[in-house]
């Protein structure tokens, strides 16, 4: 994973992180990310963030955050990714 690009993806979704400071954004945790981008992100920016983590380290964050007794995902988020990572990851 490389920290630089990850920093310019959030910048450039700036938009999904509006509940983060100007002085966080370089601070937030790729486990925020995730969950941001398969939640309110689009296609492209799901297979930008794919590109930049690797579908084995999304899968994972993603499967460790439905795990936990209190999941973020909406209903359709979580079938259709759960699907997708099962098949590609």
């Amino acid at each position: 994973m490389n920290q630089k690009e990850l920093e310019k993806f959030i910048q450039k979704n700036r938009f999904l992180f509006w509940s983060v400071s100007d002085t966080q954004l370089s601070s937030i945790r790729p486990e925020l990310v995730v969950e941001t981008i398969l939640t309110y992100g689009n296609e492209k920016s799901v297979a930008e963030l794919i590109n930049i983590l690797g579908i084995q380290n999304v899968a994972k964050i993603f499967f460790k955050q439905i795990s936990r007794k209190r999941c973020n995902y909406p209903p359709r988020t979580l079938y259709y990714f759960s699907l997708y990572f099962k098949k590609y990851a």
